[in-house]
């Protein structure tokens, strides 16, 4: 069946660079063998890691990616955290007031037993010892000998770690007891693409990997149930909820614990969490993927997760059919880390006393199934497609599935872009995810803005036609790392229309869409460009006797109108500042954008009343 699955996969990827001849993206395969001291939370491993280096550049260098090594007093997250005026309250302490605030950071004040580190043991190319230095989060490895285009060189590693007390993400002892939530854990290659080394430290945000498949065997104690990334190899071995009660049970192995063997085919990461006091559920689902869930064994946690568990399978049909199919055969749902957290075919999901607790932060997460873990994006550097586009499908799927509703789009969640506006705290969605001055301006700019990208769609292109743009992204750039210019190109692709402008706009520049009704008289209409930033024009118009009737004024930059049922009336050429027309009846009233997907930041000057 593995075996099978693999190649799936393999002829995806094929099918995928087809679509874009000069495209290229790194692979690597790891094998990896680790040894679990629960009780001091510590951990020894080895590595062994082929790297396909299908670049057309020669490689004189490789980088890896330490992550826990954030975790430890005086680290550039430590004096991030120190250093901004709106810290992430998750990662200190406030020891000032409710009024004046005065935060400390939690990182600073980790004793050397609770620190979290990743430490290189040995570091081999090809069978030989290669140098390397440690900077932070990041470790840099100077190659004997350079690696060519097409070739493919074996890393063989030892490692030790520690995982910190629970700050961020990862960590010992969660808030809600989880023992060991093990994400970021291991020593990552960074992704090298046309852009050069994404070797970026590890401050708080996002993360990129390189695609590959993972062969990693965990030995741990026999008390503690593991959830993990990837396919169980052994479950008639291990039990604890995995085994077929039909089949056999294989004698367990000797001594104080077990090893776990899992398989992650065609994945770009690898997180799991362990648990002496895990409840295992699993639901076979209708599309065949199965999902398992695994919470803490109290009577606070047991109601919540077992009704998120039918949601979830509501969810999944929901991406399936508005996204694309769900590739993998599992997915599991995992108590630990803190809020929400997406990663490989998992996620680590904090709280549950009660349904509305949890499921609306896993739909989101899982949503990022396919916007990260299959539409893999930059998210350090394009965080806004992630995050927004996970927003928004999340979203539709949360209006329809749980609140019974419409899953047509909405204004609804345009407050935080319009506060960001107000308040002069925006800044463009090309900024670096760790580089944003304020933790506020990051989280309305990736979620809230980047949803506003899609949610703003429906009304340039249409509604089809931005569910079309969807469906064929996804096809097209799935197993991927597709960039800003790659939805915009597909979004061009389905409607006909040309959308260069919007992508620049409103991701490039922090321009704002103000349009007013500048002056009605019997017949005539004269609206007026108030923001910079240029947009396709709905009015609707009220006549005298009664009737009403709509147009559409087409931007010139988009060479093309979207499909509508409105009148449509001339271009309006973007240089110009004002544009009129004149209409059969009498106005009475006039209204630029009934439907309010355009993010128009005063909307006060939209109506007119003759």
């Amino acid at each position: 069946m593995q075996k099978l699955f693999l190649l799936l996969f393999i002829s995806t990827t094929i099918l995928t660079a087809q679509t874009n001849p000069n495209y290229w993206q790194q692979h690597v395969d790891y094998t990896m063998n680790v040894d679990v001291d629960a009780e001091n939370y510590q951990y020894t491993g080895t590595q062994k890691l082929v790297y396909t280096n299908n670049s057309p550049d020669v490689l004189d260098k490789v980088f890896y990616h330490l992550y826990f090594n954030a975790f430890q007093p005086g680290s550039e997250m430590d004096l991030r955290l120190q250093n901004i005026v709106d810290p992430d309250y998750r990662m200190v302490t406030n020891i000032g007031t409710k009024e004046n605030p005065i935060y400390e950071s939690r990182i600073a004040k980790l004793k050397q037993n609770e620190i979290g580190f990743l430490k290189v043991k040995s570091l081999k190319q090809n069978g030989k010892e290669v140098d390397y230095f440690v900077e932070g989060t990041v470790l840099e490895v100077t190659l004997n000998k350079a690696i060519e285009p097409g070739e493919i060189v074996t890393f063989n590693m030892e490692f030790e770690g520690q995982l910190p007390s629970h700050i961020r993400r990862a960590g010992r002892n969660s808030e809600d007891g989880i023992a060991l939530s093990m994400a970021q854990w291991y020593p990552k290659m960074a992704e090298y693409d046309f852009e050069g080394w994404q070797a970026h430290p590890y401050i708080g945000r996002e993360f990129q990997g390189v695609w590959g498949n993972f062969d990693v065997k965990i030995s741990i104690d026999k008390k503690y149930t593991i959830a993990s990334t990837g396919y169980l190899q052994n479950p008639q071995e291990i039990g604890h909820g995995y085994e077929d009660t039909s089949k056999k049970i294989i004698k367990q192995q000797q001594g104080n614990k077990l090893t776990w063997h899992f398989v992650a085919p065609k994945v770009h990461d690898f997180t799991w969490a362990a648990d002496a006091n895990y409840k295992h559920d699993v639901r076979e689902t209708k599309c065949g993927v199965t999902l398992h869930f695994f919470y803490k064994n109290e009577g606070k946690y047991k109601k919540a997760w077992k009704e998120v568990q039918p949601y979830t399978e509501k969810a999944l049909d929901y991406f399936n059919e508005h996204i694309g199919p769900y590739p993998w055969k599992q997915y599991s749902v995992i108590q630990g880390g803190d809020g929400g957290m997406e990663y490989a075919m998992c996620t680590l999901l904090a709280g549950g006393e009660k349904l509305g607790h949890i499921v609306g932060t896993l739909y989101h997460e899982l949503a990022h199934s396919w916007f990260q873990q299959l539409l893999a994006s930059n998210e350090s550097k394009h965080s806004w497609m992630d995050e927004g586009f996970t927003t928004y499908i999340s979203t539709l799927a949360s209006n329809k599935i749980i609140k019974k509703g419409s899953d047509k789009p909405t204004n609804d969640d345009y407050l935080g872009y319009f506060y960001a506006v107000k308040n002069n705290i925006e800044e463009p969605l090309t900024t670096h995810a760790d580089r944003f001055n304020t933790n506020v301006a990051f989280s309305i700019g990736s979620y809230t803005k980047g949803s506003m990208f899609l949610t703003q769609l429906n009304y340039i292109i249409g509604e089809e036609n931005t569910a079309n743009t969807l469906k064929k992204f996804y096809s097209d750039f799935k197993f991927t790392h597709p960039t800003p210019n790659d939805i915009k190109r597909t979004a061009e692709k389905v409607s006909g229309l040309h959308l260069d402008w919007y992508l620049n706009e409103w991701i490039e520049t922090v321009n704002t869409i103000d349009y007013a009704v500048a002056k009605v008289d019997k017949n005539s209409v004269k609206l007026a460009r108030v923001g910079q930033m240029p947009m396709p024009i709905d009015v609707s118009v009220t006549y005298v006797d009664g009737s009403s009737e709509d147009f559409y004024i087409p931007l010139n930059l988009m060479r093309g109108e979207k499909p509508t049922s409105a009148t449509i009336l001339k271009d309006w050429a973007w240089g110009k500042p004002t544009y009129s027309f004149v209409t059969k009846k009498e106005i009475k009233t006039v209204e630029i954008d009934v439907s309010g997907l355009m993010a128009d930041v005063d909307r006060s000057n939209n109506f007119l009343n003759k």
